[in-house]
């Protein structure tokens, strides 16, 4: 956690408290919580990336969190996200198929 704190998940103060610690906290405005998302986005792929077996699974599940809010901060549900995503993968495939490239001859 920086000196100015880090954004957390909505219920983290009530577990605080029920912890019987008093948590400090405020409420970021609009730029300070984009900004804060994308950091947050940072924090929780490095997690998932050092993770493996089920702690890969509870890290991808933050990075999903993570999107769903930055989605919504642009102004987009999760259902036009899912959309967008399966547009592009109709256009241009996903990534079931494991194919590497290095390069053109």
């Amino acid at each position: 956690m920086d000196s100015y704190g880090k954004l957390v998940r909505d219920r983290i103060p009530q577990i605080i408290r029920a912890d019987g610690t008093e948590p400090v906290t405020y409420t970021a405005d609009p730029d300070e919580y984009r900004h804060r998302l994308r950091d947050k986005l940072r924090e929780e792929v490095a997690e998932f990336l050092e993770a493996d077996g089920a702690g890969a699974l509870e890290e991808l599940a933050d990075v999903l969190e993570v999107v769903h809010a930055l989605a919504a901060d642009l102004g987009v549900g999760v259902d036009r996200l899912e959309e967008v995503r399966r547009a592009k993968a109709d256009e241009r495939g996903g990534f079931a198929d494991r194919i590497v490239w290095t390069g053109n001859r």
